[in-house]
């Protein structure tokens, strides 16, 4: 990643070659340049500057880098607690690809890893009561999702 200041040193060659170039289109490309560079400088400079103050308290930096606010964190994780209530009555190809997806997010060098813990997780409670409301739903057979 670029630092302000080698964006700045970029610049300056730019606004060099801009100076000693004897076509005008290639002069004013030069230019061009020069002024995206100074721009990027600026930018990586403020930044800088205010990380600190730009990053909320209220925010939860994950181990994979994502940042989300609490607010959307509880969201996720009730969506998350609701699916495996519901797990059994989810049809099996469903299943298979929330699962899919599931075992693809985060670190790729992680994702057996990952997949591996979602699959132990998933059998250890495949057999856990669900909410009565859920039973009576069609297609249902004793807990078990469509189609097995």
């Amino acid at each position: 990643m670029f630092k302000p200041r080698q964006y700045r040193a970029r610049a300056v060659e730019y606004g060099d070659l801009a100076k000693t170039s004897t076509d005008s289109k290639q002069r004013r490309d030069f230019q061009k340049l020069e002024h995206r560079f100074a721009a990027l400088a600026d930018n990586e400079q403020w930044l800088a500057d205010n990380y600190q103050s730009s990053v909320s308290s209220a925010e939860v930096e994950r181990s994979n880098g994502i940042i989300l606010a609490d607010e959307e964190d509880h969201v996720l994780r009730c969506l998350g607690a609701a699916l495996i209530l519901q797990w059994n009555t989810i049809p099996t190809k469903l299943q298979r690809e929330l699962f899919d997806t599931a075992g693809s997010l985060g670190d790729v060098l992680q994702t057996v890893t990952l997949r591996g813990q979602i699959a132990r997780f998933l059998h250890s409670h495949k057999d856990e009561e669900m909410p009565a409301d859920s039973i009576s739903k069609p297609n249902m057979t004793k807990g078990k999702p469509n189609g097995a």
